[in-house]
């Protein structure tokens, strides 16, 4: 008898309810077969920010702050979002992620109210840059650990403007293969967290094989709500002397500079 692949699941996560959902193997880390890469569920609670400040005609989610406290297993998981001020021009939320009875992360997220403004001519910095060359134009480059197991390797597909995966600082476009939750369109800003995960994975500078180098956090900026389905990544890792060090992404759509986003990053060496 042949032996047949099991078919891809058609999203990160299903909805059980409004605040609960149930991770697929697509949400699959490098670093541990039980554990999540932290984008999907990181964009997963931008997503329940998003609808949280829209309830308050807040557009723009302007930064997205996640700690992330432990694993966050492929299992199922349940957000508790809280308004903590909504102001005239701006709102402050908080979030928990739950698995079970432990709270695996916390997250911080300020949105603002959109209203027209066109920049002066001759602003300095203005027009903002550009990642070039555009997707259609870049080669695919996959991440080293696709095809080892289902997971984020297969939730995203990746193209390289410059630079390669895993060799340094690099200029990563990524756009997802599925959707985020079963039956949606995910929305820019989820694209966005998705791919900002990954700054210290794509620019890594160490042998992952030999060195783990994970991040407790993200913060991600943005400047105006990103457009399209491909979101790039200008991505470069520091290390300092002590074990500790950060990662450092500029942040493109197609049209341009939309934002930033900062990890910090523990490395180990790994003992198998």
């Amino acid at each position: 008898m042949e032996s047949t692949t099991p078919p891809l699941p058609g999203a990160a996560y299903a909805a059980l309810d409004a605040r609960s959902f149930r991770a697929s193997v697509l949400t699959r880390g490098p670093w541990h077969p039980d554990h999540q890469h932290a984008g999907p569920p990181i964009a997963l609670v931008c997503r329940a920010f998003e609808q949280a400040a829209q309830a308050h005609g807040l557009r723009h989610l302007a930064r997205l702050t996640a700690n992330l406290l432990r694993p966050v297993p492929i299992a199922d998981l349940v957000i508790e979002v809280m308004t903590d001020y909504v102001g005239r021009n701006a709102g402050h939320f908080s979030a928990h992620l739950m698995a079970g009875s432990k709270e695996v992360a916390r997250f911080t997220a300020l949105a603002q109210r959109e209203h027209g403004f066109e920049v002066p001519a001759g602003t300095p910095g203005h027009p903002l840059p550009t990642l070039a060359p555009l997707p259609d134009d870049s080669p695919v480059d996959a991440m080293p650990f696709a095809g080892r197991q289902v997971g984020y390797a297969d939730l995203v597909e990746t193209r390289a403007a410059r630079g390669r995966i895993f060799q340094g600082p690099c200029a990563i476009w990524f756009r997802l293969r599925h959707p985020l939750v079963e039956g949606e369109a995910p929305s820019g800003c989820q694209r966005v967290a998705v791919a900002a995960d990954s700054g210290n994975g794509i620019s890594a500078v160490l042998d992952y094989r030999q060195y783990s180098f994970v991040n407790s956090d993200l913060t991600i900026h943005l400047l105006r709500p990103p457009v399209g389905e491909w979101v790039g990544l200008d991505a470069r890792t520091l290390w300092g002397a002590n074990g500790c060090g950060m990662a450092e992404s500029a942040l493109y759509d197609t049209q341009g500079l939309i934002g930033r986003s900062v990890q910090s990053l523990a490395v180990r060496a790994r003992h198998d």
